[in-house]
């Protein structure tokens, strides 16, 4: 966890602030951390980051766009050098909180202005950011923005038995203790409205900025399940998307070996970050490898209570122009497509090793 210090020094940022744009990664826990901020100081404006892995350059336009005096980075492990120059160039400071692993990497770009926070860099822990922005705000209210972000991000946190007594019936409760984070997500009314917000993010950019101005004034998690005028389409898309996925977890199940469940598809619709997720909660003794096709481009979801990020690294090494990283347990790889094959066998070879 960040120090104290920091921690002040962030809310500090956002005081000062005062037309704030707030760039965040496009999943739950991108989306809450950038919620609990922005309820926090009541301003500012939301870009959910869709291009991975890095920020690139073609979001700068929205700093002109709004004008912005700050630029807040939310869950984005790499911000290419062109986005940064040009913050640099226009006197803008950055605030950057991430949580992902970060060795070989460092962040000295030559501007004083860029304020970088990461967990990992003080104490090997990895938080997710909306962990991270909660301590910041401190705001009762939104304890269950704060759930939201944590379990989907396979993180119970610590404040999970107060939002249980402030919202009795939404969580999932267990008389030995917490449950998994996943087990609250696939398996309680708030781990619903997670998935619910979680789908709705992969709409259209007018359908998701619509969602954000609605989250920014929702009352409770409640407001989320009322099907009324303001959450018409967000619940519709959550039911378009969820009969598509249910049909694609059920034929990834069938691709379950003796240590491994490798599954590939293609379409319009990129799921595999929640597929390896489900699938890595009712299996956990499996590595799960989810390669989602679109063109010539594989976008792959690994997931494993090992080491995967290391088996990640060795399966892309050499691969020309292949890239991968993330967390011990959950990682993404991204390479063209006629690499695919050779990056299955590897990880076949490698997972049979363990």
């Amino acid at each position: 966890m960040l120090t104290d210090k920091q921690i002040e020094e962030i809310r500090e940022h956002l005081e000062k602030t005062q037309n704030p744009v707030f760039f965040f990664d496009n999943d739950n826990d991108g989306l809450a951390s950038f919620l609990l901020l922005r309820r926090f100081i009541d301003r500012g404006k939301g870009v959910p980051i869709k291009s991975y892995p890095e920020l690139n350059v073609s979001y700068y336009r929205k700093i002109e766009e709004f004008s912005s005096d700050y630029i807040f980075i939310l869950d984005k492990p790499v911000v290419s050098q062109e986005f940064l120059n040009k913050a640099k160039k226009d006197n803008i400071p950055i605030i950057w909180i991430d949580h992902h692993q970060t060795e070989g990497q460092t962040y000295n770009y030559d501007n004083p202005d860029i304020n970088y926070y990461n967990p990992y860099l003080l104490n090997k822990t990895s938080e997710p950011v909306t962990y991270i922005s909660y301590k910041i705000t401190n705001k009762k209210e939104d304890i269950w923005i704060a759930v939201i972000g944590c379990i989907s991000d396979c993180y119970l946190p610590d404040f999970y038995p107060e939002f249980e007594i402030k919202f009795p019936g939404l969580g999932k409760k267990n008389p030995k203790g917490p449950k998994p984070p996943f087990d609250v997500l696939y398996n309680s009314e708030i781990g619903k409205i997670a998935r619910i917000l979680d789908f709705s993010l992969k709409d259209s950019t007018t359908n998701v900025m619509n969602m954000i101005r609605f989250l920014t004034k929702a009352n409770g998690p409640m407001d989320i399940l009322d099907d009324n005028a303001k959450t018409k389409q967000i619940l519709k898309r959550y039911n378009e998307i969820n009969s598509k996925y249910q049909v694609l977890l059920n034929k990834a199940r069938e691709k379950v070996t003796a240590k491994l469940i490798y599954f590939q598809y293609g379409g319009s619709l990129s799921l595999s970050a929640n597929l390896a997720n489900q699938l890595s909660y009712e299996y956990p003794d499996k590595v799960i490898v989810i390669a989602y096709i679109k063109g010539d481009t594989a976008n792959i979801s690994l997931r494993s209570n090992g080491d995967v990020r290391k088996l990640t690294l060795l399966a892309i090494d050499g691969i020309d122009g292949a890239s991968g990283g993330g967390h011990k347990n959950a990682t993404g790889a991204i390479l063209s497509f006629d690499n695919l094959p050779l990056f299955k066998e590897r990880i076949e070879k490698l997972v049979e090793k363990h």
